[in-house]
């Protein structure tokens, strides 16, 4: 077993930090996850493995590593993740996946941002393939994360979240938690945060947080036909609100009222 986050002596005083998971049926790969967490020069406060129905030994290993163990058991990322929020008892909340693989520099990177950037409300950021092909995976992170990033930065007028890998301000997640939608296997469920969140609260993009994520979700062409359906139905599940005609306009006249008292 090893030592739960609160008994280490590296942790940074200044901003207190939550890492949420989102887990089902991945005990072994949670396992790798949460030793590179707790190889973090940066400790996070707390770790909430929010358990979403698993059949395995998920929320033992997330005991066994000191996590916080939160049981949802309505299916589906946009229920297990939102529960994972609203248990978070710290100033910034962490995100990423059970499967993803932290650099050992990710949290203290991500909170030195934030710190640094009283503006900004929450941070994402790009990824690359840890256990990919062995020609070609940076190549595909790079185009699947880059049309990602940039089809929904049209779409929205703003920096979209990408779920395996950001840190959002507490405060922010509180200010929109009610309006949210809370389950649905068909929701992207950071795209849905990213179209609440803004336009009152500002999203940065910076490439100093990158993480390993898995290649498994891409390994079927159909999962990647899902995952465009998804991001798809997440927009007209929130129409207007995620309008981009609405949403640049807004953007337009904002930069204009700005310009205009400089």
């Amino acid at each position: 077993m090893t030592s739960s986050p609160a008994t280490r002596e590296t942790r940074a005083p200044s901003t207190s930090v939550s890492v949420v998971i989102p887990a089902r049926n991945d005990a072994d790969a949670l396992a790798n996850c949460l030793a590179a967490l707790a190889a973090q020069t940066r400790l996070p406060d707390e770790i909430i493995v929010v358990d979403n129905g698993s059949t395995d030994d998920t929320a033992d290993v997330a005991r066994s590593f000191g996590a916080r163990v939160v049981t949802q058991q309505v299916q589906g990322i946009p229920a297990a993740s939102t529960a994972g929020y609203d248990a978070a008892l710290n100033e910034v909340i962490c995100r990423l996946d059970a499967d993803s693989m932290p650099p050992p520099n990710w949290i203290g990177e991500g909170i030195r941002i934030l710190v640094d950037n009283a503006g900004i409300d929450a941070v994402t950021g790009p990824a690359t393939f840890y256990d990919g092909p062995r020609r070609g995976s940076r190549l595909i992170a790079r185009l699947y994360l880059g049309g990602y990033f940039s089809a929904f930065r049209l779409a929205l007028g703003t920096t979209p979240l990408f779920g395996s890998n950001f840190f959002l301000r507490r405060k922010a997640w509180q200010e929109v938690r009610h309006a949210v939608h809370r389950s649905g296997l068909r929701l992207h469920d950071d795209l849905d945060l990213t179209i609440h969140l803004t336009p009152g609260h500002r999203i940065a993009f910076e490439r100093t947080i990158s993480l390993g994520i898995s290649f498994r979700p891409f390994t079927r062409v159909r999962t990647y036909g899902l995952r465009v359906q998804r991001g798809f139905w997440t927009m007209i599940r929130n129409w207007p609100r995620s309008s981009p005609t609405l949403r640049w306009r807004r953007r337009l006249l904002r930069r204009l009222r700005a310009s205009e008292q400089a």
